[in-house]
């Protein structure tokens, strides 16, 4: 007898899962399939799993492909559980490919492809599997299709840019059903869409898709000025549809406890919030581009900590940069940012190198976040008495975009437009700070 295994969450079972099983049944005679338990879920990264365990073991039965369901509870547990079960063959599909490689020691290992389109418009309103397409084939496009499968409820399905032949090869490459001549295509096949291309195209693609009735996931800044973002909302709002910003930073476990414990009282009073983001980049639109520049690349990640730790109304903005030549992008800037009752400064660069830590700063004492601090997973609080000193260890997954997804499709499902974890108000301040510091920055060198 030829014993097969294959696992997954099965989370809102659809028909991508039932042929799946189905052509892991062919390859043998016993099948046994690993339902993940919750808490390895979490562990491994997996976001925004909608049904319980029992519930998702559920789904195995009643299909009546699965001769065996076992529980996966722990990392490694796959080679014990092949080694136990005398299995054959393990079964995963293909968006995982290599991932598993190592199991060939024990068995034979075999990538099964994506079936296409496979997710009827039925299961998918009974089961709340959302259909997304992405706008933009770039890196971070790249990077997000790869993030998305930690992400229960939906199905990257299609991809548009204004290169079809880099649309078709992207889809290729990640097994997506269609890569689409226009926008409007793409919008005709989606529930929802992530918008990563270049700056100044973001309000133009994100108007259309919400005009089109498709929820908008964008990429950071949505929009450069606060009148068009206050526009975008309202046509949002208007067509009962999420608009979400996508600052992964926001949606990080570890940021928001650090801001929440600084807001806490733990400091005492905040009087200062000091945040740098710099990264060296040598060719690229960053450097080309009218709108490109430190402040439109990186200015969100530190306005972001600003707003959410000293609020949403500062009294001046005033920044110093150092640009590209005499008329070119700023290379580096520095923005300060004054409250009634604090004061805060901001520091990127796309040609000028610096330490990228956070620093909150407090009456009772200070809190720490090492570079990478926009990747927040751990930092410290530190007093006067450093035997009062605590450090905060927390998750960052990947690269981080599955939780932006994760909230995006929450808010989707649960048909709530605006998340606490990034409101639109705060959205809107940062968009009002980034104007402000392009606005009137004044160059020096």
């Amino acid at each position: 007898m030829k014993r097969v295994i294959t696992y997954g969450t099965f989370d809102l079972f659809h028909d991508g899962h039932r042929r799946l099983l189905e052509r892991a049944r062919e390859l043998g005679d016993h099948l046994t399939v690993g339902v993940t338990a919750s808490t390895y879920d979490d562990a491994r990264g997996k976001l925004n799993v909608r049904q319980s365990l029992v519930e998702r073991i559920g789904n195995i039965v009643d299909s009546g492909l699965a001769d065996e369901v076992i529980v996966e509870e722990y990392e490694g547990q796959k080679i014990h559980d092949i080694q136990r079960l005398k299995i054959d063959t393990f079964v995963i599909g293909s968006d995982w490919v290599g991932k598993f490689d190592y199991l060939s020691d024990y068995c034979e290992v075999v990538y099964l492809e994506r079936t296409k389109g496979i997710s009827s418009t039925g299961l998918r309103e009974a089961r709340g599997v959302i259909r997304l397409g992405v706008v933009g084939a770039g890196r971070i496009t790249r990077r997000f299709v790869r993030e998305a499968r930690f992400v229960s409820g939906v199905s990257v399905e299609a991809v548009w840019t204004r290169d079809h032949a880099k649309a078709t090869a992207f889809a290729d490459e990640f097994e997506l059903t269609w890569a689409n001549e226009t926008l409007d295509i793409l919008l005709e096949h989606v529930d929802a869409v992530y918008i990563a291309t270049p700056h100044e195209t973001h309000v133009e693609f994100a108007r259309k898709a919400l005009e089109a009735g498709v929820h908008v996931l964008c990429e950071k800044p949505v929009a450069l000025s606060v009148p068009e973002l206050e526009d975008l909302y309202a046509l949002a709002d208007a067509r009962s549809l999420v608009l979400l910003e996508a600052m992964k930073t926001a949606f990080a476990p570890g940021f928001q406890r650090m801001v929440a414990i600084a807001r806490s009282g733990t400091l005492g009073s905040i009087r200062a919030v000091d945040a740098t983001f710099t990264k060296l980049i040598t060719e690229g639109r960053e450097l080309d581009s009218p709108v490109g520049g430190a402040l439109t690349e990186l200015g969100t990640y530190p306005f972001l900590a600003i707003v959410k730790l000293l609020g949403e109304k500062p009294t001046d903005v005033s920044s110093r940069v150092l640009r590209k030549g005499e008329d070119g992008v700023d290379l580096f800037a520095r923005v300060n940012v004054d409250y009634p009752h604090a004061v805060a400064s901001a520091t990127v660069g796309i040609g000028v190198k610096s330490e990228g830590d956070l620093v909150v700063s407090g009456t009772l004492g200070y809190l720490y976040v090492p570079a990478p601090w926009w990747l927040t997973e751990y930092f410290e609080t530190r007093f006067e008495d450093p035997r009062n000193n605590r450090k905060y260890y927390t998750t960052y997954d990947g690269d981080g975009l599955r939780y932006e997804l994760a909230e995006f499709v929450s808010m989707i499902l649960d048909q709530t437009p605006e998340s606490f974890k990034l409101r639109r108000s705060e959205s809107l301040a940062v968009a009002s700070l980034l104007e402000r510091a392009r606005r009137d920055a004044r160059s020096f060198g």
